[in-house]
């Protein structure tokens, strides 16, 4: 198809930022300069990386989630990859709690009253009635609802224990289906609870205070219930709660159980194994989709720079790491970071993030490493401030236009930080609303989603904006060279206290998932 006069400026533009030579770090008189490495690296290599991903998720149900044969195949390419390019590769397995709601889910009253509640679909894309709780357990039940130490009507506050303890169940009969109330405990506990003195089945409802009485939409936490449970807003569960002898259907077609998958560890045969440069990006998609800009974009970028750099000897050594289960909550890189000895952790020097770095409406946003901005999540551990400007520096000589963006914890380095790496990375954004500002800077549309596909089955190969992803693969690469070769890398080190209290408590089972809903 022939390109648009206008567009194809605006990708020769791009393309410039992988040719452009940036005198970003003085190398030393025997080593390479790196503006001439950062000219070796491939925009369409890229790309074709984009393109295999792909097609593994187009051969494996349209999805690359961790513990799916997706995933398998897009960490066996990548291995490969790496190891034709001379890495020392190592596939690390954790276990971790996998979780797939197959069709949708059945609430039906059948007496007193007949009625059939709207379902949340398993991809998200509406919210019903009621929607089935994460690690619900799977089955078609039938039976007489009991209520379970329900406060009604509700407390001013967060004050409903209902089935946080065994004996909130002392006169259940087993059979009967439970229904809770949200409060004090965890929605966990509750189920199984609930499991634990026979029910075949449990409907949590909605507590009732202002901002708690919506559709309740949350997690179990663990693959350890095996009867169904769903969640209801408040007006429904006060609904079924009255009156007595009320009989309810739950239908769940759910897969719950422990499965094992692995990150892709790849260190380079040169450096000083004493000063490493880590790069990072999670390479698990969804399960509802494909994952082609999340997050395909950021790790066929690394694997590019990866490729480009293998061969090449430096000062320091280049770790580059392909993350799984990022969207169960940083599993992969949670798990990685707390197996470090603490000697280990302190031979990492820096920690470099990219997640999701093509998006369709992007903007460019560079990690705040030093809180300049003075809101939202604070600065970075010292060091973070130094790989800010690093970046900051290469768009001003491109006389590209940034903003900031905070380490609100979403990604993974956020285990790096909680042990003091300085860390840093870019980002095009997500779900977020682009900003008239930045439509100014970059283009694209305000008021619009920066990714309107985001964790969708549309987010493929033609969700990738080529401008966005240039660009900062030309920043990756210049990132990759100047402290490969750096006699002077970011930050203080300070860190092997910090690891080792970290390890001291650290679960590695892989069987949490960070920041679900507890209550």
């Amino acid at each position: 198809m022939r390109i648009p006069v206008s567009r194809r400026a605006g990708i020769a533009a791009a393309t410039a930022a992988l040719l452009l030579p940036l005198a970003l770090a003085g190398p030393a008189s025997a080593d390479p300069d790196p503006a001439l490495l950062a000219r070796s690296i491939s925009a369409p290599g890229v790309k074709q990386h984009l393109q295999k991903l792909q097609a593994i998720a187009n051969a494996n149900n349209g999805t690359r989630a961790a513990g799916t044969p997706g995933f398998a195949a897009s960490r066996d390419y990548v291995a490969g990859q790496l190891k034709k390019a001379g890495y020392k590769v190592t596939v690390q397995p954790f276990e971790f709690p996998f979780y797939e709601e197959h069709s949708t889910a059945t609430l039906q009253q059948i007496a007193p009253d007949a009625r059939t509640y709207a379902p949340t679909p398993p991809d998200g894309s509406a919210v019903g009635e009621f929607a089935t709780m994460t690690y619900s357990g799977s089955g078609d039940v039938t039976g007489t609802l009991q209520n379970v130490d329900l406060v009604l009507p509700p407390a001013p506050v967060p004050s409903s224990t209902s089935g946080c303890e065994p004996a909130d169940f002392a006169s259940f009969a087993p059979g009967n289906i439970a229904l809770l109330q949200r409060g004090t405990c965890n929605f966990q506990v509750k189920a199984e609870n609930a499991q634990a003195a026979g029910a075949a089945g449990a409907i949590i409802f909605n507590e009732g205070q202002p901002g708690r009485t919506e559709t309740l939409q949350g997690t179990l936490s663990a693959p350890t219930v095996t009867i169904p449970v769903v969640g209801v807003g408040f007006t429904i569960g006060e609904d079924l709660a009255s009156p007595a002898g009320t009989v309810v259907r739950i239908k769940t077609d759910t897969t719950s159980e422990i499965r094992t998958t692995q990150n892709v560890i790849a260190d380079s045969k040169w450096g000083d194994p004493n000063k490493v440069v880590q790069l990072g990006a999670h390479l698990d998609s969804v399960l509802a989709g494909p994952g082609i800009n999340d997050n395909g974009s950021g790790s066929a970028a690394i694997l590019e720079v990866a490729e480009t750099l293998g061969k090449i000897p430096t000062r320091n050594k280049l770790r580059f790491s392909f993350w799984s289960a990022e969207e169960l909550g940083l599993l992969g890189s949670d798990h990685y970071v707390a197996s470090l000895s603490p000697a280990d952790a302190a031979k990492i020097k820096l920690y470099l993030n990219f997640d999701m770095v093509a998006s369709p409406n992007y903007a460019l946003k560079i990690y705040d490493g030093d809180d300049s901005d003075a809101t939202g999540s604070p600065a970075g551990p010292a060091g973070s401030d130094e790989i800010e400007k690093l970046f900051e520096k290469y768009f001003n000589t491109l006389r590209q236009g940034h903003v900031g963006t905070d380490f609100d914890g979403r990604s993974d380095y956020g285990p790096f930080i909680a042990v003091g790496i300085p860390s840093g990375g870019l980002f095009t954004g997500a779900e977020g609303i682009k900003t008239p500002e930045e439509q100014a800077l970059f283009g694209g549309t305000a008021g619009a989603a920066y990714d309107a596909c985001y964790h969708q089955a549309c987010d493929t190969i033609a969700n990738i904006n080529d401008k966005a992803l240039a660009l900062n693969t030309g920043a990756i690469v210049t990132a990759a060279v100047v402290y490969a070769f750096s006699g002077n890398l970011p930050g203080p080190d300070v860190r092997p206290a910090a690891a080792a209290a970290r390890a001291k408590g650290a679960q590695v089972s892989g069987v949490q998932v960070a920041g679900g809903i507890a209550r």
